[in-house]
């Protein structure tokens, strides 16, 4: 009789790991919310009825006993302050990925996220002193923005065992698609029950509060963290032993290089005319579908080597981002003028599918000592092919009626 040692159980969503990434998640919850916010409470913040461009005169109108103010800002002042902080963010990346390798990721991404949640609370006060101050005010939050979410990802370096990289990653990420959806769920209520300027205030306080949190709770390696089982920090470092760095970050580099080309083909295959508007969204979502179908199935049958396991496994993971020249954009060809409302529906279902995918895969690795890749990779493919089946066949890329603009509608 073979003295065999049984399969150690290694703790899975009730760990540490997992509750980095819950952190994260909310994190980047925040984060969205904070950047999303002013697009929605900006309509209550400027009075339209006065002529534009005068001054940053405000005035006061009382709203359930809560003042509100109302600025005087034009249409092209209220566009730059919008997209404003977006060039903190673009500035911040390239200096936020080399500090990261320099400086604690506790104090980065903690700091990161209590300053961008100090100037969301500063935004009613650079209101009342002028509009380029909260311009200024929204670069700066950008580019504090920018470093928390670009030094977020160097914590799964230490944190995540390669199996569960992309598992941990998603999972922190999908805050970044939750919160436009809280966002929008949410600031009409406040808006209309306590005015505008309690959008920025919650939302800011909620930042200060959970980057409190993260200085308490998040430890830069598994192995300094109090309250991590010695199971788990076990498999962790055992596991990140065993992999190289630069080859775990190729399927990453990948996928953002195909979703540029896929974005930049879908662009000339229009305006040349070579391909209709719904021939271009199916045939980049069949792509994006149907070949992380085919490279999880070779990279199941034909990786012999380490070598070949590792290009399949790229190709799998990079080529589902074809799907952003077809059904991830294909809202925006039949429903633009509810297309932020539509985005925050799929963003909620893509968010829940993700979670059940963690939450099978925890159950099937758990409970299958024998094969359990090979049932989560068919899993996968059935999914990939079942959901192309029936987007082929019912896709569209025109407006449709219900989307098109009506004399008697409100929205």
């Amino acid at each position: 009789m073979d003295n065999q040692v049984p399969p150690r159980k290694v703790p899975n969503f009730c760990s540490i790991r997992y509750g980095i990434a819950l952190l994260l998640l909310l994190c980047n919850v925040i984060i969205m919310s904070q950047r999303v916010c002013m697009s929605l409470t900006m309509i209550t913040m400027v009075n339209s009825t006065e002529p534009h461009g005068l001054s940053n005169t405000s005035t006061k109108e009382p709203q359930d006993n809560i003042k509100n103010p109302v600025y005087n800002w034009s249409t092209e002042i209220q566009g730059i302050m919008l997209s404003s902080i977006f060039y903190g963010i673009l500035i911040s990346q390239i200096p936020a990925g080399y500090l990261s390798g320099i400086y604690s990721l506790k104090k980065m991404v903690g700091s990161a996220l209590f300053l961008s949640s100090l100037f969301t609370l500063l935004i009613l006060l650079a209101a009342e002193f002028g509009e380029a101050l909260v311009i200024i005010c929204r670069v700066i939050q950008g580019l504090f923005q920018g470093i928390a979410l670009t030094t977020q990802q160097v914590v799964w370096i230490k944190w995540a065992p390669p199996l569960e990289q992309v598992r941990l990653t998603s999972l922190s990420l999908s805050g970044l698609l939750l919160g436009p959806c809280v966002v929008l769920l949410i600031t009409g209520f406040i808006c209309d029950s306590l005015g505008w300027p309690m959008v920025f205030y919650i939302f800011g306080a909620c930042g200060c509060a959970l980057s409190l949190l993260w200085f308490v709770l998040f430890y830069e390696d598994p192995k300094d963290h109090p309250c991590i089982s010695k199971s788990e920090k076990e498999y962790i470092t055992s596991a990140l032993t065993q992999q190289n760095g630069l080859l775990s970050s190729l399927p990453h580099l990948f996928a953002w290089i195909f979703a540029i080309l896929a974005g930049h083909m879908s662009d000339v295959f229009l305006s040349r005319n070579i391909l209709s508007l719904l021939t271009i969204r199916k045939l980049f979502t069949l792509l994006g579908l149907l070949l992380p179908a085919l490279f999880s199935l070779c990279l199941l049958y034909l990786s012999s080597s380490f070598h070949g396991t590792m290009i399949f496994l790229i190709l799998a993971n990079a080529t589902g981002s074809f799907c952003m020249g077809g059904i991830l954009i294909n809202v925006l060809d039949i429903a633009p003028r509810y297309y932020g409302l539509l985005k925050g529906f799929t963003n909620v279902i893509g968010l829940t599918g993700g979670l059940v995918a963690s939450t099978v895969t925890g159950v099937i690795l758990s409970q299958d000592q024998d094969s359990p890749w090979l049932k989560i990779f068919f899993m996968m493919v059935a999914n990939n092919v079942i959901s192309l089946i029936f987007y082929l066949i019912f896709a569209k890329a025109e407006i449709q009626d219900w989307a098109k603009e009506t004399q008697n509608s409100y929205l």
